[in-house]
């Protein structure tokens, strides 16, 4: 599944990246892939979006999507899309996988007291690479709510939102689970899908890329501007930053107003 999904991807992504003749649609074939698990391809505007759910509100995060074997008790948004799948309908786009951040010890190394005063014994390498901006949408009777995913997610330590930007598509990697085993997707293995702090594994599909992100306990929702938990939304990942005359309203579910047990919004 993995190498045709992934074969199929890489040939309509140089398909439609090359002149051509009138004919066939290049991703006939995986559309109706996508389309089983909810995924919507949107070729001629750069975007791919998913079915989500709202996961945490109100505990500190360390990822912004994951699956339902992921870390699901630190992530901002929950979806059962298969990770291989989001995966090739990114690469479909396009996206080419970059580098995760880096950390070095710095030199000279800091002494103790310099440590203890709060600075940082080493130096951090942003990732770097093609870049996607997310979108998190959702109705609630007839309002329509569209927001960047940095303006869900708050800086505890700063006292601000996390800062727009373009996540950079790392593309996950393959990674030997055991001796005489086959190497496996890690994404799919570990359901971490896109991570808001610094993890040198790389085993995520997309990472931000700020120099904050190295702090694992600075991350929360900003629970006042979400739905309940469990809410459905729709999360949408553009190679641009959507336009003013974007149509809000399309395909984003419908939110129940029900309390949320959980003690979210």
């Amino acid at each position: 599944m993995r190498l045709t999904l992934l074969a199929l991807a890489s040939l309509a992504s140089f398909l439609l990246s090359h002149e051509q003749d009138p004919g066939p649609d290049p991703v006939a074939g995986l559309r109706e892939v996508f389309e089983a698990q909810g995924i919507d391809l949107d070729l001629d505007h750069g975007r791919v979006s998913i079915p989500a759910e709202v996961a945490v509100t109100n505990d500190l995060l360390e990822y912004l999507l994951v699956g339902p074997q992921g870390a699901a008790h630190e992530t901002l948004l929950l979806t059962d899309v298969d990770p291989e799948m989001l995966n090739a309908a990114l690469l479909t786009l396009g996206a080419k996988p970059g580098s995760n951040a880096d950390w070095a010890s710095k030199d000279p190394f800091p002494s103790q007291e310099e440590i203890d005063a709060g600075v940082l014994p080493y130096e951090v390498t942003l990732p770097q690479g093609d870049g996607f901006y997310l979108y998190v949408g959702w109705r609630e009777g007839d309002e329509v709510y569209l927001f960047r995913i940095e303006d869900l997610v708050r800086d505890r330590f700063r006292g601000r939102t996390l800062r727009r930007h373009a996540l950079i598509y790392l593309g996950s990697k393959m990674i030997q689970r055991g001796e005489d085993t086959p190497e496996v997707f890690a994404a799919a293995v570990n359901g971490n899908l896109i991570n808001v702090s610094f993890f040198r594994e790389a085993h995520t599909l997309l990472t931000t890329a700020l120099p904050e992100c190295v702090d694992q306990s600075a991350w929360l929702a900003n629970a006042w501007l979400l739905p309940q938990r469990g809410s459905e939304v729709r999360l949408i990942f553009s190679k641009q930053r959507l336009p003013l005359g974007f149509d809000k309203s399309a395909s984003l579910p419908l939110v129940s107003s029900a309390p949320d047990p959980g003690g979210g919004r």
